[in-house]
């Protein structure tokens, strides 16, 4: 069996104290949990942060102040040890939404005073009994699109609040086999075989199905929208993204585990690729942009049955000179 417990416990009552915290508490909290050396990644607007404290001012106090009544609904919850980095370094998962009542403004969007729900992940590394490093990746249009913005236009798939595993197995809080997690990752990194570089020379939907099950989800971020089957996904989203990009560079992750039916990566970023045709209802700019993401998957047997993903889109767009932010404080202008 797995033996990632203590790292597990740690998170687990980070969340806990954090959780339970008042505002004026959450940088004693995290400080208690996290490294003085701490380093943050999340998503634009908010980039790197350095130290307990800079993390704690800048974004989660605004996020708690804003998001009243803040409930961290997790849907999957995992660790193990970073392929990456020879698996040396062990690392814990959280996905779900913090939910919360939108009562006040978040980085210029308006707030409803009704539910709100944030889509997230986290990946931690923990190292002598603390959190030193962490990948916080949330859906802002997600959010915006709650409110009744829309910052993009059309949608190629489907946007909703997306819910967990079809399984509800997700929350593997105790240790598991780990014959189990080495499966996933294997069926991770065949599928990053096959279709990491766009260089198989299958047809796409025959590429798929060699490391997705055909009932696949693709439960992908706002702005682009989730899809289901193989061949709507390669229709709706796969197919799409190619034809838009070129130039792709390497897959550059930065962690990448299982364990369980459970497992996944994040980079920062992850590859960089040229917009030369029209992408997400929007015209082509030549310009090379960044893709900062995680990739959550579950798998079903010796294929991957359900993937969950956060794109920073809003940090990929100001690479491509718009920015989506800017425009919502012109809008509000008289």
């Amino acid at each position: 069996m797995s033996d990632f417990q203590i790292e597990k416990e740690l998170v687990r009552a980070f969340y806990a104290d954090f959780d339970s915290a008042d505002l004026s508490e959450i940088p004693s909290v995290v400080a208690k949990h996290c490294a003085p050396s701490l380093q943050w990644r999340g998503f634009h607007p908010f980039n790197e942060k350095a130290g307990p404290e800079a993390v704690a001012t800048d974004f989660w106090q605004p996020l708690r102040t804003s998001l009243t009544r803040l409930q961290r609904r997790i849907d999957i919850f995992f660790a193990g040890k970073n392929e990456i980095d020879g698996f040396q370094s062990t690392w814990v998962v959280s996905m779900g939404h913090l939910m919360g009542l939108f009562d006040n403004p978040w980085i210029g969007i308006t707030p409803t005073r009704k539910m709100t729900f944030l889509r997230y992940c986290e990946f931690h590394r923990v190292e002598d009994g603390r959190i030193v490093d962490t990948a916080m990746y949330f859906d802002i249009p997600h959010l915006m699109m709650q409110t009744g913005l829309h910052p993009f236009p059309p949608q190629t798939a489907a946007h909703m609040v997306q819910p967990g595993p079809m399984t509800h197995d997700g929350l593997l809080f105790d240790p598991q086999p780990v014959a189990e997690g080495d499966a996933t990752l294997a069926a991770i990194n065949a599928m990053i075989g096959d279709l990491g570089t766009w260089q198989l020379g299958l047809p796409l939907e025959e590429e798929l199905a060699r490391t997705w099950h055909d009932d696949m989800i693709w439960w992908g971020p706002a702005g682009i929208g989730a899809t289901y089957t193989i061949e709507r996904y390669a229709k709706q989203h796969s197919g799409p993204f190619r034809a838009a990009f070129s130039e792709r560079t390497s897959t550059g992750h930065i962690c990448r585990m299982a364990e369980g039916h459970y497992g996944g990566f994040f980079g920062w970023p992850n590859f960089k690729a040229r917009l030369t045709g029209d992408f997400m209802g929007m015209p082509a700019t030549n310009e090379v942009g960044e893709m900062r993401v995680i990739d959550i998957y579950r798998r079903d047997g010796n294929k991957l049955a359900e993937n969950w993903i956060f794109i920073d889109l809003l940090h990929f767009w100001k690479t491509q000179g718009i920015d989506f932010l800017a425009r919502i404080q012109e809008d509000k202008k008289p």
